[in-house]
């Protein structure tokens, strides 16, 4: 999934199902706005901020602060919008993080972001664009995955499909680019970056809840990911096939009224040099 999936279909996909994706990331969330508590900040930049669960998380609880999320999908940003009309002090603008110029007065001195960086074309000209643009000893604090084989609520379902994907070339952009710890420390390096701790985080991927969580799974897979996408072109005996096997692999993932999957990513945390 590069960018420019982002401002199509998958935007809009996700964007209707932000529900789903604020929930299945929850423990990644909490664990960013943990890193946060104790820290000092008045301006905040979301990258890549989807529907705007981290934005409105932090305008919430930190309602000094001026916050603004930055994403390419208009329609992930339409839905950030709606969810944030009673908060004055939050505003999403449609923009590329890579190349975005902040409003006059605005230096981020708290960038943050969960899982919205690997999509970068070129990430050391992004995250130098970043450090360009923060304030004086900004901190800067994200989320992003390991590799496909440490994230089982990817590859176990990939491993379904009558012709699974080949795995994305290292560092390409995609859900994966940022797996390799080296990798990301170079190009925060490069970009601008010091004082650079990357830190491995293991949680559940929720993909079912409420009344039937089977179902609730099946359906997530049936609309998010990869596996949606292949799903779609299939013939419609191989698609019920696929989701057979979706089922018996969320039944086998169910445990106290949820379906959840292991996944890993990694937090990492710099300063501007």
């Amino acid at each position: 999934m590069d960018k420019s999936e982002w401002q199509g279909g998958q935007g809009e996909t996700w964007a209707a199902e932000w529900r789903r994706t604020d929930r299945s990331f929850l423990a990644v969330t909490e664990k960013l706005l943990e890193r946060t508590r104790g820290e000092s900040f008045s301006r905040v930049l979301d990258i890549g901020c989807g529907a705007g669960e981290i934005s409105l998380a932090i305008a919430r609880g930190r309602p000094d602060a001026q916050v603004v999320g930055v994403d390419i999908s208009p329609a992930l940003v339409s839905s950030a919008r709606k969810r944030a009309e009673i908060f004055a002090n939050l505003s999403f603008d449609l923009a590329d993080a890579a190349t975005w110029s902040p409003p006059e007065g605005f230096a981020p001195d708290m960038l943050v972001s969960r899982h919205g960086v690997m999509f970068f074309d070129d990430p050391p000209a992004a995250f130098a664009n970043l450090a360009g643009i923060a304030d004086s000893g900004a901190r800067l604090l994200f989320s992003c995955f390991r590799a496909p084989a440490e994230n089982p609520f990817f590859t176990k379902v990939a491993a379904l499909l009558p012709d699974p994907p080949p795995p994305p070339p290292p560092g390409a952009p995609g859900p994966f680019a940022f797996a390799r710890r080296q990798h990301i420390a170079d190009i925060l390096t490069t970009g601008g970056w010091e004082q650079i701790d990357i830190d491995p985080f293991d949680f559940a991927m929720i993909v079912g809840a409420d009344e039937d969580p089977v179902e609730d799974a099946v359906d997530y897979f049936a609309s998010i990911g990869p596996a949606a996408i292949a799903a779609r072109t299939m013939p419609e005996d191989e698609r019920s096939a696929f989701f057979d096997k979706v089922r018996d692999l969320a039944r086998a993932n169910l445990h106290d009224g949820f379906v959840a999957m292991p996944a890993a990513g990694w937090i990492v945390t710099a300063r501007k040099s």
